[in-house]
């Protein structure tokens, strides 16, 4: 490959939501215990976003934090891509809501589906665009509201879910 660029994280931002549930908490809801989870999970407690709180408000606020560690303004941010599988509505997509939150006025914008793997498939695309030059700075932010679309009494699913976080280079 001919004129590939070095690419770089300049900066990383996190936002964990306040609310917090305990395997204690989940053994009151559902038949489990702390040692059932831990066995299968490794897990022993989740953040929750607040009721109030969408997918766009978390991965901003981590955006936020990404922005500040790059010394970068948010005009300089050319494109955005949220992994997530928790979007806010169809259209538009989260990242445009994130866009607009954080002012990046100047960022092309997109929601990248791909499950677990997709601050992954994030990484790479931005890398991609990076690298060749299209590109000279990308936020990636993988944000997840699943918590709000768990079914709370099937102990197979609800003990997986909970927490955010998000990179920018």
């Amino acid at each position: 490959m001919k004129n590939i660029r070095n690419v770089k994280i300049i900066g990383t931002g996190s936002y964990i939501p306040k609310k917090i549930l305990t395997n204690d908490d989940l053994e009151k809801m559902v038949d489990t215990n702390h040692e059932w989870i831990i066995t299968r999970t490794g897990i022993v407690e989740r953040h929750l976003a607040e009721d109030n709180e969408t997918t766009a408000d978390i991965a901003s606020k981590a955006a936020l934090k990404a922005i500040k560690d790059s010394n970068i303004k948010p005009e300089e941010i050319e494109l955005i891509i949220i992994a997530t599988n928790s979007q806010d509505m169809i259209f538009p997509a989260t990242a445009c809501l994130v866009q607009k939150k954080i002012k990046a006025i100047n960022a092309a914008t997109f929601d990248l589906q791909a499950g677990c793997t997709g601050a992954v498939y994030a990484l790479i695309t931005a890398w991609q665009y990076i690298s060749t030059g299209f590109y000279d700075n990308a936020l990636i932010i993988g944000a997840e509201t699943l918590t709000k679309f768990v079914d709370w009494t099937d102990r197979n699913t609800c003990i997986l879910f909970g927490m955010e976080r998000e990179l920018l280079f």
